[in-house]
């Protein structure tokens, strides 16, 4: 797609912290004049519904949602995917005469999708698989330790159990020996695009409990039913989608080299050992919501406030 086709058009930023509101603001408020293009980095993927939170069919129905389901869950998807299927899609939404609004929970599609990408080098797919190897061999925890050594300027940008961001580091390291952190981002909107960023708030233990309150939702409709038919698709803690909140701690828990394994151990988790999975997606979707609002609070000229109510 040109980049003539999108400039100077107009674009919505949603944004807000996990089980904060977006879905429901969605089908309420912007229906009537607008289309959703997807910023979250498990819900593009086909069989992660549960886990993802995907909003309901009659929300979706309401108003059309794109770049969700559609890739299977061993397929990889970083943020020059996002753009460029972004970017197909909101040109779609321009012709038909409404406005995209761009909402989701991963912070640096947003920041990407505004500005572009940086000046450092494509992906290299042998190096890329190297990194892989490397991390599933050593231990993420150990690959963060080696990133903190050879760019100690993203370690402390990116989390430690971010291993998207810490294998494409570490790649951009083996690639030309410089660090990530050396390149430059742009600083001006790509194509000129005209953006409002609408940043939703609500109080710590409000968010604390709504949190709570969809993980006790997502047990109830089948989460674990879920993570079965994931393993028997062959779903391993390499899948992309299986570092997902809410996939991670069980592969954490019941992951065996053997699928066959992996669904036995699934299948005798005791009650104890699934509130102790329960608590740790409660725990890491909190500290998530808590790196998200932190970035969403970095964006320049967000009409919502996110540190105060209103």
């Amino acid at each position: 797609m040109s980049s003539e086709k999108i400039t100077g058009h107009k674009a919505i930023f949603l944004f807000g912290p996990t089980a904060v509101g977006k879905t429901r603001l969605l089908s309420d408020f912007f229906s009537p004049f607008a289309e959703v293009v997807n910023a979250d980095s498990v819900q593009v993927y086909r069989g992660l519904d549960v886990g993802s939170a995907k909003a309901e069919k009659e929300i979706t129905d309401k108003i059309p949602h794109h770049l969700i389901d559609i890739l299977d869950p061993w397929e990889s998807y970083n943020v020059a995917d996002f753009i460029h299927l972004a970017d197909i899609a909101c040109s779609g939404i321009w012709q038909r005469g409404k406005i995209p609004v761009i909402s989701g929970g991963t912070a640096f599609y947003f920041k990407h999708f505004l500005y572009g990408l940086s000046e450092a080098p494509q992906s290299d797919p042998e190096i890329r698989k190297t990194v892989a190897l490397y991390i599933r061999d050593q231990g993420l925890s150990k690959a963060y330790d080696y990133l903190k050594i050879v760019d100690p300027v993203s370690a402390d940008r990116i989390n430690p159990n971010d291993s998207y961001r810490i294998s494409r580091a570490i790649e951009v390291y083996r690639t030309c020996g410089k660090p990530l952190s050396s390149f430059a981002l742009p600083t001006t909107p790509r194509n000129d695009m005209k953006v409002l960023s609408i940043g939703l708030f609500r109080e710590k233990e409000e968010l604390k409990e709504r949190i709570r309150q969809r993980v006790d939702i997502m047990f109830s409709q089948g989460l674990v039913d879920e993570i079965k038919k994931l393993l028997k698709m062959g779903a391993n803690p390499s899948w992309q989608s299986m570092q997902g909140i809410g996939y991670r701690e069980f592969m954490d828990k019941v992951y065996e080299n053997d699928s066959k394994k992996s669904i036995h151990n699934l299948d005798n988790l005791s009650e104890s050992n699934l509130e102790e999975i329960r608590q740790s997606i409660v725990t890491n979707s909190v500290h998530y919501a808590k790196r998200q609002m932190t970035f969403f609070k970095s964006f320049s000229d967000v009409r919502c406030p996110l540190d105060k109510p209103g």
